[in-house]
Parts: C-alpha cells; sequence; structure tokens
C-alpha cells in the first residue's frame, strides 16, 4: 500500500499490542481460536473468561467496543443459521416463550454463537491492530507459500481500485438513465460486469509488465524489519496460554 494509506478496519496507534510482530499475533489469535472450539460448551463461565480476555487485549490495543460491533455484522449469516438449529432441529422440546424448540438445537445454536463470536471478535482485533500488509508478511515468515501471499497482496492492494472502477462505472450507468429495478435490467449488468473483468485483466498486465521492467523477480521487497524476539513470542503468548489454562480447567470440572 502507499504512504500513509491504511485499510478501513485498522486503527493505527502506539500499543503493545500494535507493536507485536505480526507472525506473533496470527499463531496468538489460531492457538486462541482452537481453544475456544476446543472449550466444552456446557462450562458458559469459561466463554465469559474467554470473553474477558478479549476485552482486556481491546482495552491494551485502545480499540473502542463500538469499532468491534460494527465489524461483527460479517457474523449475520452465522446468527440467521444458528438461531434457525432449535427450531429445525430434532429431539427433546422445551418451551421458550411458547415456542416449541429443540433442547439439542439450543446447545449446538449456542455453541455455534459463543464459539463463533469470540473467533470473529479475536480477527478484528488481529485485523484492528496489525497493517494488511504486514499480516500478510507475517504470514510469510510463518512459511505460507510465497505465491500465495504475492497473490493476496496484489489482491489487497487494487481491491480498492477496481471497487472504484466499479462506483465509476455505476455512475456513468445512473447518469445515462438507468436504474436496476427487477431482471430486465440484467443483461446491462453483465456486460457491465464483462467490462470490470476486461478492464481489470487488462490493469493486471500493465502493472505486471510496470513491475518486470523495475527489476521484479518473484520476490516482493520487505518494507520493515519484522523479525521477532523472545520477549515478542512470550508476550504474544500471554492469551493463548490463558485460554488454553481456562479450556483445560473446563474440562477438568466436568
Amino acid at each position: 500500500m502507499s504512504a500513509g494509506h491504511h485499510h478501513p478496519i485498522y486503527r493505527p496507534a502506539d500499543t503493545p499490542v500494535h507493536r507485536l510482530p505480526p507472525q506473533c499475533k496470527l499463531v496468538a489469535v489460531v492457538v486462541f481460536a482452537v481453544c475456544v472450539v476446543a472449550t466444552p460448551r456446557e462450562r458458559f463461565w469459561a466463554f465469559a473468561v474467554h470473553a474477558l480476555l478479549l476485552a482486556a487485549v481491546a482495552v491494551v490495543a485502545r480499540v473502542p467496543a463500538g469499532a468491534i460491533a460494527r465489524r461483527m455484522v460479517i457474523e449475520v449469516p452465522f446468527v440467521l443459521f444458528a438461531l434457525a438449529i432449535p427450531v429445525i432441529g430434532t429431539g427433546e422440546r422445551v418451551q421458550v416463550l411458547g415456542v416449541s424448540l429443540s433442547l439439542p438445537g439450543l446447545w449446538a445454536a449456542w455453541n455455534i454463537l459463543a464459539k463463533a463470536t469470540l473467533g470473529v471478535v479475536a480477527s478484528i482485533l488481529l485485523a484492528a491492530t496489525t497493517e494488511p500488509r504486514m499480516t500478510l508478511l507475517g504470514a510469510e515468515r510463518l512459511r505460507l507459500p510465497r505465491l500465495l501471499v504475492q497473490i493476496a497482496t496484489f489482491m489487497l492492494r487494487y481491491l480498492d481500485v477496481i471497487l472504484d472502477q466499479m462506483r465509476r462505472m455505476r455512475v456513468a450507468r445512473e447518469s445515462r438513465g438507468f436504474v436496476a429495478r427487477d431482471l430486465r435490467q440484467a443483461p446491462v449488468l453483465a456486460k457491465s460486469a464483462g467490462a470490470l473483468f476486461i478492464r481489470a485483466y487488462e490493469r493486471g498486465e500493465r502493472v505486471h509488465l510496470a513491475m518486470l521492467s523495475r527489476g521484479y523477480t518473484g520476490e516482493m521487497p520487505t518494507i520493515r524489519d519484522i523479525s521477532a524476539s523472545g520477549r515478542d513470542w512470550g508476550t504474544a503468548a500471554i492469551l493463548p496460554c490463558l485460554a488454553a489454562a481456562t479450556a483445560l480447567l473446563a474440562w477438568s470440572t466436568t
């Protein structure tokens, strides 16, 4: 990304969480998610502890609760799916507010909602405290295939360009009186999608040729040192270690 440009999810700040190398945060989030998934669904207190751990990270990183709540809209499909499970589920039935619901379905819905929500919040905190480009570099440090990292990097870098092109095409259509009301306008939208694909492909070709002319050999330059010290790994391990201890204690009390 160009200098001075940040992804909307990223919130620049100078906090201990922001300063951690991205590979440390990636590992911490993945291990935390595994610990949450491994937590028995019947231990409500354990999920409350996991939530408090994430709240502590948010406070240290100075990420407002409102910002997290707005980004959690991505979880809506999981919520709708979870809410449908008690209705269509089988097994023992219970009455909740006059509605007959499946007891196993209620447990399954709670399991999905609790674990998915904690995982989404952890991912939001990662995105809010780590620049997207740095996240990809951290993944490369963790031995993720370099080609995949570069593909994701280019996708991230030029996504805004493609979205801006879509916006200009929409404005051009509407300035000529086009309004998509029903399926009769589908051919126009299909032609716009085809034109967008061709423009994106041509832009990609021009970008690739420009990179080759500047000495690109298949590796992107590292913009800064992201090596991690033992202290960095120790700091990042606080969250997953506490989550693992919570999960183990939850299992030991079953």
